[in-house]
């Protein structure tokens, strides 16, 4: 198998509410790089499973975020969209990548550190190396370009680390075995535009999460129109008005979010926003950018009900994708394993 050149995969955690920070952050760019590249979307159930709570109800969050991903645009005929526990290679890859990468590296980690926090002999092997596991995600395909938000950027770095000691160590036998002078690519990171980071509507500081106790935080994709209006109305902003330009929102973290959110909907920079609406109070931008969401996110929530509504259509999109995963993955794995060495 030649070596690809325009290849993207990325994949999402089903770990339920999925809402407009990962819209805005991921899953609108992985629609946009249809047009430009070969793509491999997947609904990353293993890592789920890292989790200190096991998903109660794993199989329909992994359906929600396959659903998520066809009702934003992307298109599974053409492309590739599948979950990650249906291709065993996956697994086998991140084993053998466990062997390459160095405990150094996994201790560097700061999402492990984030997560684990201060008990960290408690947490599971599992959500230590979850980065050899994303690793493999990625090079399973061989992939050449992974969309990431600052949170991924450490990670990417260590599947390049990987793959350039994979490459390094196995040299000879990658030459003596036909594939050049290396097997691996050493992926390249698409960086986000505007709205990367999307913040929680409670508190302008902390990131937009599933996590976060309060619904009012972050709008669900589920959200219907009343919903999402009635989040951004209630929205947490200061007396001010408007400012007409970026330095006016350096000390205000929730009118900068608000605006990041109105510029990313729309597909205009922060400054065109402020153009628009600088001097005015949010007692009326409020409302333009209600209506801008519910114009861009309605027409998603309703998609997505009506899969949600066949699961077993949403299943046979899975179990469509994970066949055509495999025929790439299965050839991937197989010439992996001859460079080990291993018999059969």
């Amino acid at each position: 198998m030649g070596q690809p050149t325009n290849r993207v995969f990325s994949g999402v955690q089903p770990t339920g509410n999925l809402h407009l920070g990962n819209y805005l952050g991921a899953i609108r760019k992985f629609v946009a790089l249809q047009d430009s590249h070969e793509c491999i979307y997947c609904v990353v159930d293993l890592h789920a499973v890292t989790a200190d709570l096991v998903q109660k109800d794993l199989q329909n969050q992994t359906r929600e975020i396959a659903a998520a991903f066809i009702a934003s645009g992307i298109d599974p005929k053409k492309h590739i969209v599948f979950n990650q526990s249906q291709v065993r290679e996956h697994s086998e890859l991140a084993w053998l990548f466990n062997c390459v990468a160095r405990m150094g590296w996994l201790r560097r980690m700061t999402q492990f550190k984030e997560k684990a926090g201060k008990d960290s002999e408690n947490a599971s092997v599992g959500l230590f190396t979850y980065p050899n596991l994303m690793a493999a995600d990625i090079l399973t395909y061989r992939a050449t370009h992974v969309p990431v938000g600052d949170d991924q950027k450490q990670h990417l770095e260590l599947t390049r680390d990987i793959a350039a000691k994979f490459n390094n160590d196995f040299a000879e036998r990658i030459a003596a075995l036909g594939h050049g002078d290396s097997y691996f690519p050493l992926t390249e990171p698409v960086i986000e535009g505007e709205a990367t980071r999307i913040m929680s509507l409670r508190d302008g500081s902390r990131k937009m999460s599933k996590s976060e106790p309060s619904d009012m935080s972050r709008i669900n994709l589920t959200d219907s129109s009343d919903d999402i209006a009635k989040k951004i109305r209630k929205a947490r902003t200061d007396p001010e008005p408007l400012p007409d330009n970026l330095d006016g929102l350096k000390e205000r973290p929730e009118a900068d979010n608000l605006v990041s959110i109105f510029a990313a909907l729309s597909e205009v920079s922060s400054e065109e926003v402020l153009r628009q609406y600088g001097g005015k109070q949010f007692g009326e931008f409020k409302p333009a950018l209600a209506d801008l969401a519910v114009e861009k996110l309605a027409p998603i929530n309703r998609e997505m009900r009506r899969l949600m509504d066949d699961p077993a259509g949403v299943d046979a999109v899975l179990k469509e994708g994970a066949e055509k995963a495999r025929e790439i993955a299965s050839v991937t794995l197989s010439e992996v394993r001859d460079i080990f060495g291993f018999i059969g």
